[in-house]
């Protein structure tokens, strides 16, 4: 019975004509130059204060763009800034506010379940007017506001570059 269906349904979906217009999506991405400025200045304001981190830049779709590790970096510290970038840029916001909203039991809680998510501070998006156009996360320094603080000095380093 479920196959006769199965098979009314196909040959009526074939036989109703439908036409799909599409369009060419302009969209703002981070480029290679860019993102190498923001970690690069991400790792210089982190040493500056004396610590030695993991830095990542993720474009506007999330996919690892640039990953900086200080040599005396801890492993973890290469992922975990990777997935506060990613947590920074899918939320449009600060992974620190996202780990805020989401604690506890909340109707957002179940957010932090969601693949690459980490709900740290130390991520930051990076937005051009309206649009994220990407990610900074920092990872290594002793605490999470500290991470957050080297990525938004990196982000104020290139403002005039994000206009």
């Amino acid at each position: 019975m479920q196959l006769k269906i199965l098979v009314m349904a196909a040959v009526l979906a074939s036989a109703v004509p439908f036409t799909v217009h599409g369009q060419i999506l302009t969209e703002r991405n981070i480029s290679l130059p860019l993102a190498l400025n923001i970690a690069n200045a991400a790792m210089a304001a982190c040493k500056g204060d004396g610590y030695d981190v993991s830095a990542a830049v993720v474009d506007r779709a999330g996919d690892l763009k640039v990953l900086l590790r200080a040599d005396t970096a801890n492993p973890h510290n290469a992922d975990l800034a990777r997935r506060k970038a990613y947590t920074a840029r899918t939320f449009k916001v600060p992974s620190m506010e996202v780990a805020k909203r989401t604690n506890g039991p909340t109707d957002l809680s179940g957010q932090r379940f969601l693949v690459d998510i980490i709900p740290l501070g130390g991520g930051v998006p990076i937005n051009v007017g309206n649009d994220t156009i990407g990610a900074l996360g920092i990872s290594g320094s002793p605490t999470q506001e500290a991470d957050e603080k080297c990525a938004n000095a990196a982000i104020a380093s290139v403002a005039a570059q994000l206009r």
